[in-house]
């Protein structure tokens, strides 16, 4: 009997709890509410795409309440894609804020009541202005939905709050339909991975997009010695450097190899006289390096593989182009 007492006990901490079965509810509802959208992308999208492509100004994404939330999210997810957008607070608008607002560009209203009077009391303003006008709303019957040039149906059949008020559901549907217009503006727009990166800088993929052009030191700022330099004109092109090696080049900028103060320190631990000593015959002839044009994070998978601290970076012709060193790197972020 013991035994089947510690099965049950499993049987009902098994169970879950009142927290995850509401949790799963909302979910479930929310998930509908963006599945029922699917099939209301049509035409009334198509036109919402065209308005935004055509038009040289910015996008004015305004909403209030939660839908205020959403319009920020909606016009930060344009702007990191490639479509200038700002966002307009409805009530700052109606006291000055509506400067903001000029010819060239276009208003995304977000209302889930199509009837809320601080959007709707701009609805003059923005008609004397000439902007068009895209409504993303769930009453398509609405004041909001009647003076819009493109209504994008946003309803929700009910929320997940229990007494159907807290927008949850309807939010959601809002963003998820504002994340397709920023998608489907970002194809339009052929707006690839480079043009992320820039405008993402301080970012993760913006650091993995980064050329090593980027960060190499070129020009004077390359320590580089001449085959024939003396073993004095290497340890002074080192020491006034600071990138702790000299490359060494032909007459026209051929890499022909490197010298490491490492290689150095090995070298007059082997001998004391160093007369007549020259660039030719201490350099390494086989330095790893990488070519110009190269992502920034294959530098440092080169020189963590190696074991190195500096990188040359060359053309396809082999031709000195400019050194990194590992703290440039690090201080990128990489």
């Amino acid at each position: 009997m013991a035994g089947v007492k510690v099965k049950n006990d499993r049987n009902r901490r098994a169970a879950p709890s009142n927290a995850i079965r509401t949790a799963r509810r909302v979910l479930q509802i929310e998930s509908r509410a963006i599945d029922a959208l699917v099939d209301r992308v049509g035409p009334e999208f198509e036109r919402a795409l065209d308005i935004i492509l055509n038009c040289s100004g910015r996008v004015i994404v305004t909403g209030i309440g939660k839908s205020g939330i959403i319009a920020k999210k909606i016009a930060a997810t344009l702007t990191s894609t490639g479509t200038a957008a700002i966002f307009l607070h409805p009530a700052e608008g109606i006291h000055g804020d509506l400067g903001m607002v000029l010819k060239d560009d276009v208003v995304v209203c977000i209302s889930k009541s199509g009837n809320t009077g601080e959007i709707t009391r701009l609805f003059p303003m923005f008609r004397e202005i000439g902007v068009p006008i895209i409504a993303l709303t769930g009453n398509t019957r609405s004041a909001l939905a009647e003076r819009s040039d493109v209504v994008l149906d946003v309803s929700v059949i009910i929320e997940a709050c229990p007494n159907d008020l807290a927008p949850t559901a309807s939010t959601a549907a809002s963003m998820a339909m504002g994340d397709a217009l920023a998608v489907a503006l970002l194809e339009r727009r052929r707006f690839k991975a480079e043009d992320f990166a820039f405008l993402h800088p301080g970012g993760a993929l913006g650091r993995q997009l980064l050329k090593i052009d980027d960060i190499m030191f070129m020009d004077d700022n390359i320590p580089s010695v001449a085959p024939e330099a003396s073993f004095r004109e290497v340890i002074l092109e080192i020491t006034q450097k600071r990138f702790g090696c000299t490359c060494v080049v032909d007459s026209g900028r051929s890499l022909l190899g490197i010298i490491t103060d490492g290689d150095l320190r090995r070298l007059m631990a082997q001998r004391t006289d160093f007369d007549g000593l020259c660039a030719a015959d201490i350099f390494n002839p086989d330095p790893k390096t990488v070519n110009t044009g190269s992502p920034a994070v294959r530098a440092r998978e080169i020189i963590e593989e190696h074991n190195i601290m500096q990188l040359a970076v060359v053309d396809d012709k082999r031709r000195l182009k400019g050194i990194v060193h590992l703290h440039d790197l690090l201080e990128a972020g990489l």
